[in-house]
């Protein structure tokens, strides 16, 4: 920056460096921060200098930029609650699946919702490469809808313990989390006090991603 300021001006191509900078630490907040503090530390240093208007004429291209960064980020953030009785959560977790490009990891308590069986039945034979981990228990549960799943040759996993593999929760082409006390049930849908929190945030979905792969290699045996 304090090379771009030599002129007094910010070109083309300053904002162009700039910004693939920005868009390369697009993740770190505290990076913007940084940028941000450095360029009103050096207008500071030159404004008693003989061109102040042109410092302050830089110093706004370089805010404008950070500005449309973090507009642009704040556009692509997944950050969503959804809750239930109502067809709200069933039809999120129904659009997650049937938008799934690659693959889903999908590690939920029980599933007896025929409607989103064939959801994943359906995304399935598309080519989306699907995981499910669910409780050993509920797997006999009359309407379980498991057994079906793994006909379909999708690969699955239980816990095979005399606890409960609790979890409810969805990751999407390694991108966006979807998790709550939502069971994927009918009953949930219908009559139960759930919620699912939907999230792309990158950190969330990497220690979430990071749980399922414990669990898949933990119930491997």
């Amino acid at each position: 920056m304090r090379k771009s300021l030599e002129d007094l001006r910010l070109s083309r191509g300053e904002k162009r460096a700039l910004n693939q900078i920005l868009d390369d630490e697009s993740q770190d907040v505290y990076f913007t921060h940084k940028i941000r503090s450095e360029a009103f530390d050096l207008v500071r240093e030159g404004i008693n200098g003989e061109n102040p208007q042109l410092l302050i004429d830089w110093l706004e291209e370089i805010v404008k930029l950070l500005l449309e960064e973090k507009f642009e980020a704040n556009q692509h953030s997944v950050s969503k609650a959804f809750f239930s009785p109502g067809d709200d959560c069933l039809r999120f977790i129904l659009d997650s699946i049937s938008s799934a490009k690659r693959n889903a990891s999908i590690c939920v308590f029980t599933i007896t919702d025929n409607r989103i069986s064939s959801a994943i039945e359906r995304a399935h034979r598309r080519g989306v490469d699907f995981r499910i981990i669910t409780d050993d228990d509920k797997t006999m549960d009359a309407g379980s809808d498991i057994m079906r799943l793994d006909e379909l040759g999708i690969p699955i996993r239980t816990d095979k313990t005399k606890f409960h593999m609790h979890h409810k929760f969805a990751i999407f082409d390694d991108s966006l989390l979807v998790s709550g006390s939502y069971n994927w049930t009918r009953s949930a849908a219908d009559y139960n006090e759930e919620n699912i929190i939907a999230t792309d945030h990158p950190e969330l979905v990497g220690q979430f991603e990071e749980l399922f792969n414990h669990l898949w290699n933990k119930f491997s045996g």
